[in-house]
């Protein structure tokens, strides 16, 4: 079992920056790809980034393209999410999740974080 622990959301200004924390225990993240997800209210929750094992492949969602960067730390058990340029349209709960060895820019993962809130205000 892995267990995902996200963290460093909160309320921010239009155009300031955000650090996201993903942490994982029971098993190292070595051996799993890791994406983030996010869900503003009313909103299926969709895909925003996606990092691969080794962190060798990255993916974004077109929205945050440029703006956002994944990367990882296999030696902290970490995956971060930097959220540059903010907007409004930001605000969301973004989700971690683990999924063994492939990536992929859709559900189903293996494994869910609790969540953390991004407000953007404009």
């Amino acid at each position: 079992q892995v267990q995902l622990a996200e963290s460093g959301g909160g309320l921010v200004q239009a155009g300031g920056s955000l650090r996201l924390s993903c942490a994982a225990s029971g098993r190292s993240l070595s051996s799993y790809a890791m994406a983030w997800f996010r869900q503003a209210p009313g909103e299926e929750r969709g895909f925003v980034s996606v990092i691969s094992v080794n962190g060798g492949l990255t993916m974004y969602a077109d929205p945050v393209k440029g703006r956002f960067t994944i990367s990882r730390d296999d030696a902290k058990n970490t995956v971060y999410l930097q959220m540059n340029s903010l907007k409004p349209e930001d605000t969301a709960v973004y989700y971690c999740a683990a999924r063994r060895l492939v990536p992929r820019i859709t559900e189903p993962y293996d494994y869910w974080g609790q969540g953390t809130q991004v407000t953007v205000s404009a």
